[in-house]
């Protein structure tokens, strides 16, 4: 992973400068407490999210914090469970997610990066404990930790499914492959709930746009409409089709704010009505294979602490 000009980036284990108080000012944390970057700032946030070892999260200035490897006095007994890691060396599959790999990506289109990372054995055993994601707003990228990915595939999180069919992927390891090689595993009747829901989730924002603002965002309406169409493929064909293909100029047009609204909202509805029928004709099962998953989960658990 790249690093930021402030050498600070998503994974780095740093010590706070200052006390860390939570709600009521109340102390939580003394200064030098060690904690590691989950969340870089973006656009014009200027705060690092940090989590330290009892899971409390806490946003602290670039002057508030120092990277561990360079703090001189450490904390004793503390270096065990949170010696640094390099965090690209434990990412087992890395796909380029966005606009870029569904096919609607234009000139100014940001390239995002999704990953898995398998924590460390002693980290899972420490008391610190392993964080479930990294977000680093610099460089577009996040990462989750195996168990959560597979604990959110397996609830049908659109993001994560989508993931698994990424027709960009950049890194890949025999362990990755093997996800990969089983990820029909995860695709169940379960997604039209959380398709619909993102779907349905995005109409009420953009209504709200309309009621509060009088006007749409585009961007917004455009990936409703890819959701209701991307989640209708995945039950007719047993995969989720990443890329949109043929209807990229109109979903394009869509992003652009040269379709109606009536018009748009006309389609939303004809996709819903699309979507129930595919769930009816569906040959996905109810649910997905969790034994699967979990055995893949403790072979990988117990390939890290050999």
């Amino acid at each position: 992973m790249s690093h930021q000009a402030n050498n600070i980036y998503a994974g780095t284990q740093v010590v706070s400068l200052v006390e860390v108080r939570g709600t009521n000012n109340s102390l939580v944390h003394p200064r030098g407490a060690v904690g590691v970057v989950t969340r870089t700032p973006t656009g014009d946030q200027t705060r690092f999210l940090v989590r330290f070892p009892d899971g409390f999260e806490a946003p602290l200035a670039r002057e508030q914090l120092d990277v561990l490897k360079h703090f001189k006095d450490r904390l004793p007994g503390r270096e065990a469970a949170a010696a640094e890691f390099d965090l690209e060396s434990l990412v087992i599959y890395r796909c380029v997610m966005g606009s870029r790999a569904y096919g609607l990506d234009t000139d100014e289109s940001d390239e995002d990066r999704r990953g898995i990372y398998l924590a460390p054995a002693d980290l899972q055993w420490s008391l610190f404990g392993a964080p479930e994601q990294f977000e680093d707003n610099a460089t577009q990228s996040c990462y989750w930790e195996l168990q959560k990915f597979l604990t959110m595939a397996l609830k049908a999180n659109p993001n994560i499914l989508e993931c698994l069919y990424s027709p960009m992927v950049e890194k890949a390891t025999a362990l990755g492959e093997e996800l990969l090689a089983m990820r029909d595993r995860f695709l169940s009747q379960m997604i039209f709930q959380t398709f619909n829901g993102y779907a349905m989730s995005q109409f009420k924002k953009i209504e709200q746009d309309i009621r509060n603002h009088g006007e749409v965002r585009w961007k917004h309406a455009m990936h409703l409409l890819r959701l209701l169409l991307t989640g209708a493929a995945a039950l007719r064909e047993g995969r989720v089709p990443v890329r949109i293909g043929p209807l990229r100029e109109r979903l394009l047009a869509v992003k652009r704010g040269e379709t109606p609204w009536s018009e748009v909202d006309a389609w939303r509805k004809e996709l819903h009505k699309d979507f129930e029928k595919a769930l009816a004709e569906t040959k996905l099962p109810e649910r997905p294979d969790y034994e699967a998953a979990n055995r893949f989960l403790v072979k990988a658990r117990r390939a890290q602490a050999s």
